[in-house]
């Protein structure tokens, strides 16, 4: 049997080349925010809903890697092992990039991302976004759901992908588990008592 070409795609993503450098090193020098005029990553961007039309665009987004902190509280009388400054995000960096896309373009809606880099202080991620004003999404026979009202601030409200494997909404593989994985197991253990 032939393969097609994003079987390839996916093939060299799996080890990327030395050409991945070179492009992570510009990157690191530009924006966090930039549009860019195609996907990256062709095979994945389609198979998240990407179409090459009017109404979409395609965004990459730079994070920063390490843990967040928070400043330490400078009030006499605490105990020095009770300062500390880590702060555990709950979301994962891939949710946070959406946010910023969606939160930079405010006229678009989130539909997916995807990874695309990472070095030792950036996570980079692609967005794609769409603008559900335009005719040619509402008309669409697979897209036009977004237009709906209902549908609007989807990464605000967890409701992309990203959002729904970060609260543990999504089993193994991105399969919907049988029984939640949100509350915690923790608490699972707990409500039993």
């Amino acid at each position: 049997m032939v393969n097609g070409l994003s079987h390839y795609l996916r093939q060299a993503w799996r080890k990327p080349g030395i050409e991945t450098k070179s492009r992570l090193i510009e990157w690191r020098r530009g924006n966090s925010l930039e549009v860019v005029d195609r996907p990256l990553r062709l095979d994945r961007a389609r198979a998240l809903g990407y179409k090459a039309k009017k109404g979409f665009i395609v965004v990459r987004v730079k994070i920063g890697r390490g843990g967040r902190k928070r400043e330490m509280t400078k009030v006499k009388g605490r105990k020095t092992g009770k300062q500390t400054n880590r702060k555990v995000l709950k979301m994962s960096y891939q949710w946070v990039a959406e946010i910023r896309a969606a939160r930079k373009f405010k006229n678009m809606e989130v539909l997916n991302s995807y990874w695309i880099g990472q070095d030792g202080m950036n996570y980079f991620y692609e967005v794609i976004m769409i603008d559900p004003g335009r005719p040619e999404i509402k008309n669409d026979r697979t897209l036009g759901w977004i237009s709906n009202g209902n549908n609007s601030k989807r990464v605000e409200r967890g409701l992309t992908s990203a959002a729904k494997k970060s609260r543990g909404m999504k089993g193994k593989k991105g399969r919907s588990p049988k029984r939640k994985v949100r509350p915690s197991l923790r608490a699972w253990n707990r409500q039993g008592k």
